[in-house]
């Protein structure tokens, strides 16, 4: 449930329920539909300043990072416009709520236990929080709808199939596109093993038992394909995996990963699984909801999502029933098309923008200046990359995490210098931006990183981000690259590329929640009083932004 702080709420407990909510979200959307087609690299090219409230903009160019990071978040500040406030607060009002659930209240009898160091061994604190909440929860909905098998689909490197099985003692099929994961699983899962075992040979546990994940390779593609393979699997108390007990520990590892057909022919449909799937990508997290409504089999899903940008859609009325959005007979009916724009947009983590603090807020917002700058470069001088559509990656924030950490190891904050290198750390290790000796140079950095820090300085680091740039792409630095005169065109409205990316950023967890209700108003169309579906944040969303669960059950 939404509220906005002013009686006004949302609910969807009800198909009727959700679909209002939907209304309403696209009804607000409409007056801000420049902010969904709109890319912020492309704020000085396009001059995307000009569609927005002049008493907006100039209002918030005055207003410190920190403030402008919690708009997304919907908090808005006495002395802006009315106009303003209202469009925050209504961001707030229609967005789903992120705070994490109460598991014990929303899953009575749950228990949440630490891994042990066996299970969490290459896990991020990220990670591992994410696995024990959701290993807790599936269990619970296993144990209540009396199902033994999981699908784990999207499986990854098997982190939450092996939870369910070691720890959970359940039956867990890991299905992921990668044969490479598959192999991580794999050898994941035979050390693993021989821990478990030593512990039951040591406790003398005759009657502790549990199955090894069963790795299977295999893309997803259609709701038909998850639950033939799904279906096919289920094997009375046999999916060719080794049962570990105290009489039976030895290391054969599980058949069928990687072959073209592990499948057997017939299946025991009168088994019973949940299909699970922790931030599976796309339009796999709506083909497990497909699969739930058209497979007997599957009494539960417990789904995740993540990566809205990887969508399917089709903007027409009539969309293919394949589409990943609009899934929901409603969405359908409102011939609503987003585009890839909004739909990235839609993955924006408002809680850990508001988090960021007045330091790194700015780094961000200088970050988006360099890189739209940089567009115009491209753009008069290089236009056939632009046609091509390439893209110089996520290098210019090991530059600004580099230099980020050179001030604070100067200020003698150790542990958030630390802390920042390991954010960083898998983009610098094989970065352009790294190895560029002019960018390891202190005197081209800005001496200050707030709004006061001189042209000539900002200027430096402009010219340094353009041959980083240049040079990612493949592309020779010409001297007939003005790019002072690029610069002072941008500088003079640099101060709006804050303020401008946080009023779209605000749209992000709108955007997020219309997706999410799509799907779960399919499930509560299909009119059948035996299925329950709820949407519940089941993590911290500081940690884990992606942290809504769509669950669904059958009686």
């Amino acid at each position: 449930m939404a509220d906005d702080g002013g009686g006004r709420k949302y609910s969807c407990r009800t198909a009727s329920e959700t679909l209002d909510w939907i209304h309403a979200i696209i009804e607000f959307l409409k007056p801000y539909r420049f902010f969904l087609d709109a890319h912020v690299v492309n704020f000085f090219k396009d001059k995307l300043w000009e569609a927005v409230d002049k008493e907006w903009l100039d209002c918030l160019r005055r207003e410190r990072a920190e403030k402008l990071l919690q708009i997304p978040s919907g908090v808005a500040q006495d002395n802006w416009p009315d106009s303003l406030k209202e469009y925050v607060l209504t961001l707030r009002s229609l967005s789903l709520p992120r705070d994490q659930a109460d598991l014990q209240e929303a899953f009575p009898g749950v228990q949440t236990a630490p891994l042990n160091n066996v299970l969490a061994q290459g896990m991020n604190q990220k990670k591992k929080h994410e696995i024990e909440t959701l290993a807790a929860v599936i269990g619970s909905i296993a144990r209540k709808t009396g199902a033994q098998t999981v699908v784990d689909v999207g499986s990854g490197q098997g982190y939450l199939a092996q939870v369910l099985s070691f720890e959970y003692e359940l039956s867990v099929i890991a299905v992921d596109a990668s044969s490479h994961h598959g192999s991580i699983t794999e050898a994941r899962a035979k050390r693993i093993e021989k821990h478990y075992a030593a512990k039951i040979r040591k406790s003398r546990s005759v009657n502790k038992v549990f199955s090894i994940p069963k790795a299977v390779t295999c893309q997803v593609l259609s709701p038909t394909m998850l639950k033939d393979v799904s279906i096919s699997l289920l094997q009375e108390n046999d999916l060719e995996n080794p049962t570990i007990s105290r009489e039976n520990n030895d290391d054969t590892p599980p058949e069928g990963h990687g072959s073209e057909s592990p499948f057997p022919s017939e299946a025991n449909e009168k088994s019973s699984l949940v299909l699970a799937g922790l931030h599976a990508c796309g339009d796999l997290s709506v083909t497990m909801l497909r699969s739930f409504m058209e497979c007997d089999a599957v009494k539960a899903v417990v789904s995740i999502g993540c990566c809205y940008n990887l969508l399917s859609e089709d903007g027409n009325k009539e969309a293919d029933n394949q589409c990943g959005f609009p899934l929901s007979a409603g969405a359908k009916s409102t011939s609503l098309y987003l585009g890839k724009n909004a739909r990235d947009l839609a993955c924006q983590s408002a809680e850990r923008w508001r988090n960021l603090g007045e330091a790194d807020g700015l780094q961000n917002f200088e970050l988006h200046i360099f890189r739209a700058a940089f567009q115009m470069v491209l753009c008069q001088y290089y236009p056939e990359v632009i046609t091509r559509g390439a893209t110089i990656g996520r290098q210019g924030k090991a530059l600004r995490r580099k230099h980020h950490r050179r001030i604070l190891e100067s200020n003698g904050d150790i542990k958030s210098a630390i802390s920042a290198t390991e954010f960083a750390q898998e983009v610098e290790s094989d970065s352009t931006w790294a190895r560029n000796p002019l960018l390891n140079d202190s005197s081209t950095y800005p001496k200050s990183l707030n709004g006061k820090s001189s042209s000539v300085d900002r200027y430096s680091v402009f010219v340094n981000y353009c041959k980083a740039g240049l040079g990612r792409l493949g592309l020779h630095d010409s001297q007939d690259i003005e790019l002072f005169s690029l610069w002072n065109q941008a500088e003079e409205y640099s101060d709006l590329v804050g303020p401008y990316w946080a009023l779209r950023a605000g749209l992000g967890p709108v955007l997020e929640t219309l997706l999410l209700l799509d799907r779960l108003l399919f499930l509560q169309e299909q009119g059948n009083s035996l299925i329950e579906a709820v949407m519940l944040p089941l993590f911290d969303p500081l940690l884990s932004p992606r942290n809504m669960a769509l669950i669904a059950e059958k009686a």
